[in-house]
């Protein structure tokens, strides 16, 4: 039987977490943002891990270590921005390793964004998923800037409510999400040793699959063993590669899948669908399809062109 210390923490609703924190009830049952100036609590580290049935936007000055996420972990070294999407897990490494607690915590449940197109919005970015390392780190300005939108809308729920009140708030909501995007976005670009060093070991992890025929037992490589093998995760890895040459992860293997292929087409006497099989594809026609796909040309008409 599992240990009680071991279960994570449900928090099911607002009201939960406010009653855990020894907080006053939530101004509103599906939204709430927690001031630390004022309410002096420490949200995002209970004794244990725990779970959310809601989204969480946490803004931390600065951390003394990592924050577990996921199988993961956080650099909030510098201080920034954590994200977290409903049934989650989220909880400290180390008991004594995180005391900074967050400036701004910002919950707000699913059903506060129903008939919004942030419904559906909300769940296509990257950061609600990141896992390890990829914290996101800000500068004096762009904290300026997340700060500033942090107290509109804490202004914006102190106020009185009304007809627009709900619309006022999910506007402000997109509005921090977009600065956090462009955010990310300036992350990838500036940090460019990291990514040089991150497109060599791609490139490393990629010619190694096939050099040791994985391919022949294990088929395609897929996003989600490059990311474990780069300790990213899948949407992080994606957005970090998309920012450096304009391509995702899965395109990524794709050219170098047809590098390989074109490598044996024009090199060894491998029928079509023995290059197929030797690539990881199932069937040689998907093989056939994404050749011709990408370079207009079908394996046999690319293997003529060398004759």
């Amino acid at each position: 039987m599992k240990k009680e210390e071991d279960t994570p923490y449900q928090f099911n609703s607002l009201s939960d977490a406010h009653r855990a924190l020894g907080l006053p009830q939530p101004k509103h049952p599906l939204i709430s943002l927690i001031n630390n100036n004022t309410a002096r609590v420490e949200f995002s580290h209970p004794t244990r891990a725990h779970v959310l049935r809601f989204y969480k936007i946490s803004y931390r000055p600065k951390l003394s270590g990592k924050i577990k996420y996921g199988q993961g972990h956080y650099d909030f070294d510098e201080g920034g921005l954590l994200f977290a999407a409903p049934n989650q897990v989220i909880g400290s490494s180390n008991d004594n390793e995180v005391r900074e607690c967050s400036l701004f915590t910002l919950l707000i449940h699913p059903d506060f964004l129903w008939n919004y197109p942030l419904a559906k919005k909300i769940k296509q970015y990257g950061f609600f998923s990141y896992t390890a390392n990829e914290g996101l780190h800000l500068s004096d300005e762009e904290k300026a800037t997340i700060i500033s939108v942090f107290k509109m809308i804490e202004e914006e729920l102190n106020s009185r409510i009304d007809d627009l009140s709900q619309d006022v708030i999910i506007s402000q909501i997109e509005l921090l999400l977009t600065y956090a995007e462009r955010f990310y976005k300036r992350q990838f670009i500036t940090r460019k040793a990291i990514s040089s060093t991150l497109l060599q070991q791609l490139e490393t992890v990629l010619d190694a699959y096939f050099a040791d025929e994985r391919s022949l037992s294990e088929g395609i490589p897929t996003v989600q063993y490059l990311a474990e093998t780069l300790n990213l995760s899948p949407s992080y890895l994606s957005d970090m590669l998309r920012a450096l040459t304009g391509q995702n992860a899965q395109q990524h293997i794709h050219q170098k899948l047809i590098e390989k292929a074109k490598e044996k087409l024009s090199t060894t006497s491998l029928s079509v669908s023995e290059v197929a099989y030797a690539l990881g594809f199932e069937h040689p026609q998907s093989f056939s399809k994404l050749f011709k796909t990408k370079t207009t040309l079908s394996p046999l008409e690319f293997r003529r062109s060398f004759n």
